[in-house]
C-alpha cells in the first residue's frame, strides 16, 4: 500500500496541535557538544534531557503591562547619553513581529535586547576587547509587542569582535534578544544577525547548526520599505515562539 505522506503529515500536526505548545525541533538546533566552539566542550551536558509537560503557570505567565517601560526604553541612540547625546556609529531600526506556533500574534511580549557598540564592545566589568567605549552608548534596551505582535527600536550596528576561541575568531555582528511570550514555556533567548555579513558562515558557534534554515532564521534582512531616510537603515527580525518554524533558542534546546 502507497500511504499519502502528505495526509500522514497534516495527522500529524492536528494531533500537535491539540495540546497547548508544539514541540521544539531538536534537529534544527545546534549540539549541545561542537568541539569547534571550545565552550562546549565544558558546558555540554554529560546526559541526555529529561522533558516534562508543560504546567498551568508556564503556559500563563508571565504578564507584563506598558508602565514597566521608560520613554526611552526602545531607543539605544539615546537612552544612555547624558542630555539628549547619541549614541556613535550607524543607525539602524530593527522592527519585526512576534508569532506563536500557529501564527498568531504574541502581544504583550516583552523583549529585552543587548548588544556591542559600533566598535564592537560590550560594557561590561570583564570585555576584553582593545576598541574604545561609546559614552553616550549602554548596549541595552527593551521593548513591548503591540496588539499585534509588532514591536521596534532603534540603535547603532553592532561592530564584530575577535573572541578567544581560536587564533583568529570573530563574532560576526549580532543583538542578543530575551523575549518574555504569553507563558514562561514560550521564553526564548537567541541572536539576530545581519543579512549580508560574511562572518555568520564563519562563526564556530553558528557553525554548530547543521539545518542552514534555522540559521537563515537567526539573519535579519535589509528592509528598505521601513528606512528612516537621511537617517537610519531599517531590519526586519521575525520571531517565531515554538513549533516547527521556531526562532532558534540558545537557552533549551530539549523542548518539551
Amino acid at each position: 500500500m502507497i500511504r499519502d505522506q502528505s495526509k500522514d503529515a497534516q495527522m500529524q500536526d492536528d494531533d500537535q496541535n491539540a495540546g497547548p505548545y508544539l514541540p521544539r525541533n531538536a534537529a534544527s538546533h545546534p549540539a549541545a557538544l561542537h568541539p569547534p566552539y571550545r565552550s562546549s566542550r565544558l558546558r555540554s551536558p554529560q546526559a541526555e534531557p529529561i522533558t516534562f509537560p508543560s504546567t498551568p503557570s508556564e503556559e500563563s505567565g508571565p504578564v507584563f503591562t506598558g508602565d514597566l517601560l521608560g520613554p526611552l526604553d526602545n531607543d539605544l541612540l539615546h537612552n544612555f547619553g547624558p542630555d539628549g547625546q547619541s549614541a556613535i556609529g550607524p543607525r539602524i531600526i530593527v522592527h519585526g513581529r512576534v508569532q506563536d506556533q500557529f501564527g498568531r500574534p504574541v502581544a504583550g511580549a516583552l523583549l529585552e535586547v543587548w548588544q556591542a557598540n559600533a566598535g564592537g564592545r560590550y560594557r561590561h566589568a570583564k570585555e576584553g576587547y582593545i576598541a574604545p567605549l561609546d559614552p553616550n552608548f549602554g548596549g541595552c534596551g527593551r521593548v513591548m509587542t503591540d496588539t499585534e505582535g509588532r514591536y521596534s527600536f532603534r540603535t547603532v550596528m553592532p561592530g564584530a569582535y575577535p573572541w578567544p576561541n581560536g587564533p583568529n575568531d570573530w563574532r560576526p555582528a549580532h543583538i542578543h534578544f530575551s523575549v518574555f511570550g504569553a507563558g514562561f514555556a514560550q521564553r526564548l533567548i537567541t541572536q539576530m544577525y545581519f543579512e549580508g555579513d560574511p562572518l555568520i558562515w564563519r562563526c564556530p558557534i553558528v557553525g554548530a547548526i547543521d539545518d542552514k534554515r534555522a540559521v537563515e532564521r537567526l539573519i535579519a534582512p535589509l528592509d528598505m520599505d521601513n528606512t528612516a531616510p537621511m537617517d537610519a537603515l531599517a531590519y526586519r527580525f521575525d520571531i517565531t515562539l515554538r513549533g516547527r518554524e521556531q526562532t532558534l533558542f540558545e537557552n533549551r534546546m530539549e523542548g518539551l
